[in-house]
């Protein structure tokens, strides 16, 4: 076949024209990594000079305290949540009913060892376990039955197990380098602990608490109640008095264990989720979240759990205030109400957002402390999550650059039904877990520089989502 010089010509232009095109795509594309690398620097730079997060978790921590849901406490944090955002100029700020669980725990809780030989009792610290009943005015006393697992409870059976007290003495596993999968492979005894030990006629539970760390300091934590069973107390003892227990255990014969609890649950307490946006410019429809809870345990000021999840989300938010910058799609902060103990809140704005038939494209969840960041982990399709992992070399500047996939969290779980792309915050957990749910966890333990690290990550990735969406 015959090809025209006219023909060959045309294909000479279309294919320059090809090339120059694909070489205005790609400088386009590194203009843009250029710019967003740039918008990066004036987030880090804005909270590092000039931010606010630091302050805010001061004041929520120091006086407002802890906010365990249904408590005083609770209540003056919604109120304080919605007043900073107000502050901050936010576009719109409005609250979500929801209705939350209310347990107190009593006066302090009492717990010793007692020897058979007549020794002199031994202390132990312990703590009621969130959601659980009460021992009565003269409390337990029993002999002790020491397990590491629920099925080893179960090969013990009912003739090992009935009117004693289990004690679950499983550690979390110090070789695994995530202190989040060493939480999760012990954390079932706290949870269930209780009604598996009633299945088999057991009078109360005792549970080691959720740590690596060595010390006298016990660990709160919800218990689930199973319904079909009697509801028994339980309570966690620290590591040492674990340890204490368990070689005594060993040493001698008849040892029993005494503790007494005046915890109890009470009728259920309306509440709120706290929410602040910032309207998108051009895809407003399109919503991005990032959030906290706000409810904490009882027996610290919930700084690091999570206090600084919810300043960080609000911060996030507001630096874009602070520098001008307006987003294509509604940003959102979403203070939780209810974590803790029931999930309630992030239940009930998963369960408006699917009324109002709100489009959540993407959610962002603080929940692991305040420490220095390492980056997200992503939970979405596979295009996704590699839309989010290509933006790793503008966080990589900031030691952030750990992307891949991953758990979101307990409060933006739900709208994983709505098609939303969920993402969890990554700080550095190894000391996370020496502190959780203890009267450890105050302002003090939190450092501002890490803080403010977070806080401007989050924004970063607000910003990226908002841009480009998924």
């Amino acid at each position: 076949m015959m090809i025209s010089k006219t023909s060959t010509k045309f294909n000479r232009i279309e294919m320059r024209f090809g090339l120059l095109s694909l070489l205005l795509v790609s400088w386009a594309f590194v203009q843009a990594a250029d710019n967003d690398s740039i918008v990066a620097r004036k987030f880090f730079s804005e909270e590092l000079l000039n931010g606010k997060s630091y302050e805010m978790l001061d004041e929520l921590c120091n006086k407002v305290g802890h906010r365990l849901s249904g408590s005083e406490g609770a209540a003056k944090a919604v109120e304080w949540g919605k007043k900073i955002m107000e502050q901050y100029k936010f576009d719109r700020v409005f609250l979500q009913e929801v209705m939350v669980p209310h347990w107190v725990r009593g006066e302090k809780e009492v717990g010793n060892i007692r020897r058979a030989s007549g020794a002199k009792q031994i202390k132990v610290e312990l703590c009621a376990l969130g959601g659980s009943v009460g021992t009565g005015k003269d409390g337990i006393v029993a002999e002790v039955v020491e397990v590491k697992s629920l099925e080893e409870l179960s090969a013990l059976g009912k003739s090992n197990i009935e009117g004693k007290i289990v004690f679950y003495n499983r550690p979390l596993d110090p070789t695994l380098i995530s202190t989040g999968h060493a939480y999760g492979g012990a954390v079932d005894q706290r949870r269930s602990g209780a009604s598996e030990a009633a299945k088999y006629g057991a009078v109360g539970v005792i549970v080691r608490s959720m740590t690596t760390k060595l010390d006298d300091v016990p660990h709160t934590g919800a218990l689930k109640y199973d319904s079909a069973v009697v509801m028994i107390p339980a309570a966690a003892i620290s590591t040492i008095a674990a340890n204490t227990l368990s070689k005594l255990l060993i040493e001698e014969q008849g040892v029993t264990f005494y503790f007494k609890m005046s915890c109890e649950t009470l009728p259920d307490v309306l509440s709120y989720n706290v929410v602040g946006e910032i309207k998108g410019s051009e895809k407003p429809d399109e919503i991005i979240v990032v959030g906290g809870h706000l409810d904490s345990w009882d027996l610290g000021q919930g700084a690091h759990d999570d206090g600084t999840g919810c300043v960080q989300a609000i911060e996030a938010v507001r630096l874009f205030r602070a520098l001008g910058i307006t987003p294509k799609r509604t940003i959102r902060a979403v203070l939780f109400m209810n974590e803790e103990n029931g999930i309630r809140g992030g239940k009930m704005y998963a369960k408006l957002a699917k009324d109002n038939k709100e489009n959540h494209i993407a959610a962002i969840e603080s929940d692991a402390g305040g420490f220095t960041p390492r980056g997200f982990g992503i939970k979405g399709d596979e295009k996704q999550v590699a839309t989010i992992v290509a933006w790793k070399h503008i966080f990589e500047d900031y030691n952030m650059g750990q992307l891949g996939k991953g758990w979101g969290g307990a409060d933006i779980g739900p709208l994983i039904d709505q098609g939303t792309v969920l993402m969890g915050f990554r700080p550095d957990t190894q000391r996370y877990f020496d502190i959780h749910h203890t009267r450890e966890d105050t302002f003090e333990k939190v450092h501002k520089r890490e803080l403010e690290l977070g806080a401007a990550g989050m924004g970063v990735m607000l910003y990226l989502l908002s841009e480009y969406g998924l």
